[in-house]
């Protein structure tokens, strides 16, 4: 069973207020009509995802089974690989952003807020100074593929 974000789902995204922590925001940020929710927790539960926190976005109605013939939420016009690499840099961005707290906590909030890969690119060389060289190649790797 696939999932995806309901019109309630993208209003929760929009609003940076919304009471879900950043890991549950990642977390519905994958769930794109084409993952089942076993795929978008082996995705997020390296970052501390846990089934729990899944079945809370089930249970406050943000993600369900898209109704038979109508397209999952949202399509937002991006290529099937540039929504992946998006998503996949905004896991990574958070996860490593998350951990910083002090004088980079407005990073955070930046990251959380960031809603395009190009957002994410701009972002990327304060994440760099913040993580350093050695944490910052995996976003560095899906911002910049091969």
């Amino acid at each position: 069973m696939t999932l995806s974000k309901t019109e309630a789902g993208l209003r929760m995204l929009k609003d940076r207020h919304s009471g879900l922590s950043p890991r549950q925001r990642a977390a519905l940020i994958l769930f794109d009509g084409q993952r089942s929710l076993e795929e978008v927790l082996a995705a997020t539960s390296p970052g501390g995802v846990t089934r729990d926190d899944l079945e809370r976005l089930v249970a406050l109605g943000l993600v369900a089974e898209p109704p038979p013939g109508e397209p999952p939420f949202p399509d937002s016009g991006l290529g099937a690989l540039e929504r992946e690499r998006y998503h996949q840099a905004y896991g990574i961005a958070t996860q490593l952003t998350a951990e910083l707290g002090g004088k980079w906590g407005n990073l955070n909030l930046a990251v959380e807020a960031a809603a395009s890969l190009e957002e994410l690119e701009a972002l990327a060389p304060r994440i760099r100074t913040a993580v350093g060289p050695l944490k910052f190649a995996r976003l560095d790797a899906v911002l910049k593929p091969r």
